[in-house]
């Protein structure tokens, strides 16, 4: 059977998946905080079609004799770069201008992160606290829910650049609330997890996430409020993208077509 066959297969399995990924994208252009992915791919085996040498007695060849078997998607790799700010009319919206992540509270407890700040303060009991808006609490920068003094309304909170919370009394007086944003680093974050809900899962590939209130040798991120960050997807690149995938498919299956034309003229020889 000839390789071009299964070779070509791997191709077309590949850019579909290139394709899904494209889709997925474009699908998120809108979503705060998306992170675009490229479609990584890799080789996969090779086959020595001649021996090693070119006499009987053993001389070596310069140049080997091998054929590759296909390709196969190696990482769909997320792309950090700044989204651009999108002006909201919210004061519980926030933007990260830095590298830093928001740190969540999942329901069964662990930590997440993530660049979407649209944020609300829900009711908890008697108590207000941020959470996002399927209800995940955020966390200051030393992982306790971010809450809101009773009596004061959420009008009258602002956060400082630094992400640090206070409200302003009715007499003007400003009062912090020894409360800021937690804010964390990664050394990989390309590593981390998606699992879905603009949040993020760490994993030995991310490394451990590196809280930026306690570390010196981070750049500080600044949050601005009543701004989110947009999706860092390039519709334009994105389009470019995709027409470069399915041309890429339309080769794959046109070689599959003349492997099996180059098979049935073999098979017509003996008639």
């Amino acid at each position: 059977m000839m390789r071009a066959l299964y070779t070509a297969a791997t191709g077309m399995i590949a850019q579909q998946s290139n394709v899904d990924n494209i889709s997925n994208n474009l699908s998120n252009v809108n979503t705060v905080g998306y992170k675009e992915q490229k479609t990584e791919f890799k080789s996969l085996l090779y086959q020595t079609i001649q021996t090693r040498t070119t006499s009987a007695n053993g001389e070596q060849k310069p140049i080997s004799a091998q054929v590759g078997l296909g390709t196969r998607v190696a990482a769909n790799t997320s792309i950090f770069t700044q989204g651009s700010f999108i002006d909201s009319e919210s004061m519980t919206d926030f933007a990260i201008d830095g590298e830093g992540f928001f740190a969540i509270r999942g329901t069964d407890g662990e930590t997440y992160y993530s660049r979407a700040g649209n944020f609300v303060w829900a009711v908890n009991g008697n108590a207000r606290r941020l959470t996002t808006v399927d209800g995940y609490p955020v966390l200051d920068s030393n992982g306790n829910e971010i809450t809101l003094p009773e009596g004061i309304s959420s009008g009258q909170v602002s956060v400082s650049s630094d992400g640090a919370f206070g409200y302003t009394r009715g007499d003007g007086t400003f009062v912090d609330m020894n409360q800021s944003f937690g804010l964390y680093q990664f050394n990989n974050p390309a590593g981390l997890e998606k699992t879905g809900t603009n949040l993020l899962a760490v994993t030995p590939a991310s490394g451990e996430p590196l809280n930026e209130a306690n570390n010196a040798n981070l750049r500080r991120s600044e949050v601005a409020q009543g701004y989110l960050e947009g999706s860092n997807v390039q519709v334009a690149d994105e389009m470019v993208n995709l027409i470069i995938a399915q041309r890429a498919y339309q080769l794959n299956s046109k070689a599959i077509t003349a492997a099996d034309e180059m098979l049935e003229q073999a098979n017509n020889l003996r008639r």
